[in-house]
């Protein structure tokens, strides 16, 4: 009796269809890195400029990753990244903003 094959997706961890996307995972990668550092941030009022410019250049990163993303777990990656991101923006914005106190 002929048996139904799964694919092996335990190779790569991004690219579920056996195929590479080597710019949805840099962005991917990039989105995750900001949005942590973004969130950080954010729970110092003196870090405002750090964790509001890491937040917006993470939420621009990962809109256009959503944008061109291909697999699921480059999205799941990238709305990760994009929380992060969004909180730790609106918490800088709310402490000084981008440009608060260079004035």
């Amino acid at each position: 009796m002929a048996q139904a094959l799964r694919p092996n997706t335990a190779g790569s961890l991004l690219a579920t269809d056996g195929r590479p996307h080597p710019l949805q995972d840099a962005l991917t990668a990039v989105t995750l890195v900001l949005g942590a550092v973004a969130f950080i941030t954010a729970m110092f009022h003196s870090l405002h400029l750090l964790s509001s410019w890491a937040g917006l250049v993470g939420i621009a990163t990962g809109a256009y990753g959503l944008w061109i993303s291909e697999t699921t777990r480059e999205r799941f990656g990238l709305i990760l990244g994009l929380g992060a991101s969004g909180i730790g923006f609106f918490l800088g914005m709310a402490h000084g903003g981008l440009f608060g106190g260079l004035w």
